[in-house]
């Protein structure tokens, strides 16, 4: 018998303790075959998605996959994500959370549209978090990133 990931057990445990701590959990995802997901809102492979009580309807988190509905635009879509795809679980908050390994060989790269530019920009996406002192040019990269709607990721060993 195959020994069950500890992965799917870990995005539970971040999820959990988001919402324990008043936190707003994000996922982030990588795009590939198997995943249903908003496809105009791709951004070079992979979206981030607001995976809190309030955003989600009837989400379940197993061993195998994530799935809910969520409205984007005012329309409701299903999404389904393979636990393989998860990149991150973190809270929008403060970026902490967990970041996971993808494995390229189990997950096919997303094909891109012909035509990138007609797809709307979201305003979602991934920002390092500067965990050092803050030097002069530190703490102006550190402005740019803490942009309103702009959630970041601090990965935390």
């Amino acid at each position: 018998m195959q020994e069950t990931s500890t992965k799917p057990y870990f995005m539970r445990a971040i999820y959990e303790w988001c919402t324990d701590n008043g936190y707003t959990p994000y996922m982030a995802v990588k795009v590939a075959a198997g995943v249903q997901v908003p496809m105009e809102f791709v951004r070079n492979g992979e979206i981030v998605l607001n995976i809190s009580f309030g955003a989600t309807s009837g989400l379940k988190m197993d061993n195998d996959a994530v799935s809910f509905k969520a409205r984007f635009g005012g329309v409701s879509r299903e999404i389904y994500v393979p636990v393989g795809n998860v990149i991150a679980v973190y809270a929008s908050e403060n970026g902490q959370g967990m970041a996971f390994e993808v494995s390229l060989d189990e997950v096919p790269e997303a094909s891109e549209p012909d035509e990138p530019e007609q797809r709307p920009r979201s305003g979602l996406g991934l920002a390092s978090v500067n965990t050092g002192e803050n030097t002069d040019s530190a703490a102006e990269t550190e402005k740019e990133q803490k942009k309103p709607g702009k959630p970041s990721l601090k990965i935390i060993k």
